[in-house]
């Protein structure tokens, strides 16, 4: 009778998991506040003090993985300690469902970070994701129109020929190949602002081109990279929790009663 009501019983402990799904959530929190703060301390406003932007990236991309690591291992162990003994179930059954309950507290516990706390987080890191990106290329796309307009001798440039030189410079990139007619227009406006030649301006839109692809080019590969990385850590997630939860349902059945 015991037999088949542990047949029958389902092999998915919901309160475990979502109790430790919530603590891989909290712990996650805690470690990504703890990191922004060691972060913040480690920049500073002057370049030959404080830490480079490529250790700090290093550093972030380390601690992302030990979060993931640590809150999935101590969700995924919580949930094996907190679900019910199955008693008359074999034990390579017992070992799927451990990993099976494992899994789950990774997975929800990753759907509750970033549809309840992914506001606080990116408070926490600085500031909106998306916010950061747009100001980002704006500034960037800004700074690329002043080269063009750039002089020995500074003068005013109306600000309508600004924003228009920023758009055609936006639309070219945007594009395989540079229309001609755009690259004259935008050489006719830097010539007559600048005084340089056709020529001259000419070449200094067709530099200014190449050095915003470069840059764009390497901020997608910045961007490619830590998604990488962010889905390798989120793997390691999932693994840490699977692995964590056999752990304490072996430690769970072999407890005895008193």
């Amino acid at each position: 009778m015991e037999t088949g009501s542990d047949e029958q019983s389902s092999g998915v402990s919901w309160g475990a998991v979502v109790g430790g799904a919530f603590v891989a959530a909290s712990i996650s929190l805690i470690m990504l506040a703890l990191g922004a703060g060691f972060g913040l301390a480690a920049v500073s406003p002057w370049s030959s003090v404080g830490a480079s932007s490529s250790a700090l990236g290093n550093a972030a991309i380390c601690w992302l993985v030990a979060i993931q690591l640590v809150s999935c291992a101590l969700g995924g162990y919580l949930a094996g300690r907190l679900r019910t003994k199955w008693v008359a179930i074999h034990t390579d059954e017992v070992f799927f469902r451990d990993t099976a309950n494992g899994f789950l507290v990774w997975a929800v516990g990753l759907v509750i970070t970033v549809t309840f706390l992914v506001s606080a987080a990116s408070t926490m890191a600085g500031g909106s994701g998306e916010m950061a990106a747009t100001k980002g290329a704006v500034v960037g796309n800004a700074y690329f129109v002043d080269v063009l307009f750039r002089s020995d001798a500074p003068a005013q440039v109306d600000g309508s020929v600004q924003a228009e030189a920023g758009r055609i410079l936006t639309l070219t990139l945007l594009q395989k190949e540079p229309r001609p007619a755009d690259v004259a227009y935008l050489a006719r406006l830097v010539g007559a602002k600048t005084g340089l030649s056709m020529t001259d301006a000419e070449a200094r839109v067709s530099q200014v081109v190449s050095d915003a692809r470069l840059a764009e080019d390497s901020a997608r590969q910045g961007t490619s990279r830590l998604l990488l990385w962010i889905f390798l850590a989120l793997m390691i997630g999932a693994f840490s929790a699977s692995y964590a939860a056999t752990i304490g349902g072996k430690q769970r059945d072999h407890v005895k009663v008193i």
